[in-house]
């Protein structure tokens, strides 16, 4: 099992297995849902009813995975997983993991070093049971990582948060940082056809700002993008698994956008210290 460690404030110690979930020297305890996921989360990560992304997100975000439309996204960040094995340990954690598709994809051949931990409980709840070998946490990622300092060999951030300080602390000296942020072009049609505006804008910069910060340094940077044919369905579940799809006065827009070809892109960014 992945180790893990306790996130009741200004604790922090190594969480152990026991009947029904994990516990730690301080007797604080965290229990192990019958969908086989651990409940990390603590009560500031859940100010609203439903903490993460929206359950219809959710699902929109699963129909749009398993149609394929991320198989040549997953071919092109395979070989910077497969690095993994060169660092001193094998862990790697998948912040943002959602119903967990890119775990199994990217770390399959090692389920035992693989740790996805995501703040929905609906995507947390997919996740574990897709691939129960591997360890799966519900916790918010945004502020402390649950585990220890220079344990992990790969984070794993694709679309979602980026807790720059919590990232430079887990990584081993040899660690990498795998980052996806849209790129300039994706969904540039529906864009055009939703907001009637087609603006670009370039993200990968930033980022490596950001992890300069941290005293992570690029090592790599790509562009991922190809062009895929989609039906109602798919432009619908394209909107609503992103925050442009959740805008009222769009939605007429998005009824008439029958069928057209559309252009997915990513900005990839590997990191080392």
């Amino acid at each position: 099992m992945f180790e893990l460690r306790c996130t009741v404030r200004n604790c922090g110690l190594a969480l152990s297995p026991v009947e029904g979930g994990l516990r730690c020297e301080k007797r604080h305890h965290f229990d192990r849902a019958r969908e086989g996921y651990y409940s990390l989360s603590q009560p500031q990560d859940r100010k609203s009813k439903q903490p993460g992304d929206a359950d219809a997100a959710v699902l929109a975000r699963l129909r749009w995975l398993q149609r394929g439309h991320a198989a040549g996204l997953i071919d092109a960040l395979r070989p910077w997983a497969a690095a993994r094995s060169d660092c001193s340990n094998s862990r790697a954690i998948d912040l943002g993991c959602g119903e967990g598709t890119f775990g199994p994809a990217l770390f399959g051949d090692s389920p035992g070093s693989y740790c996805g931990i995501d703040l929905s409980k609906k995507a947390i709840k997919l996740a574990a049971r897709g691939w129960p070998e591997a360890t799966w946490v519900w916790a918010n990622a945004d502020r402390s990582l649950p585990v220890a300092d220079g344990s992990v060999s790969c984070v794993l951030s694709l679309f979602g948060r980026r807790p720059v300080t919590e990232i430079a602390r887990v990584l081993t000296e040899d660690g990498m940082l795998i980052v996806a942020v849209p790129g300039e072009e994706d969904l540039i049609e529906l864009r055009v056809h939703v907001q009637q505006s087609g603006q670009r804008r370039s993200r990968w910069e930033k980022v490596v700002d950001e992890m300069a910060v941290a005293g992570l340094k690029p090592i790599e940077h790509r562009v991922w993008q190809e062009q895929v044919d989609l039906d109602s369905e798919a432009i619908a579940d394209a909107m609503a698994m992103t925050y442009r799809g959740v805008r009222f006065s769009q939605n007429a827009r998005v009824q008439t956008a029958t069928a057209m070809p559309v252009t997915l892109a990513a900005d990839l960014m590997l990191f080392g210290r």
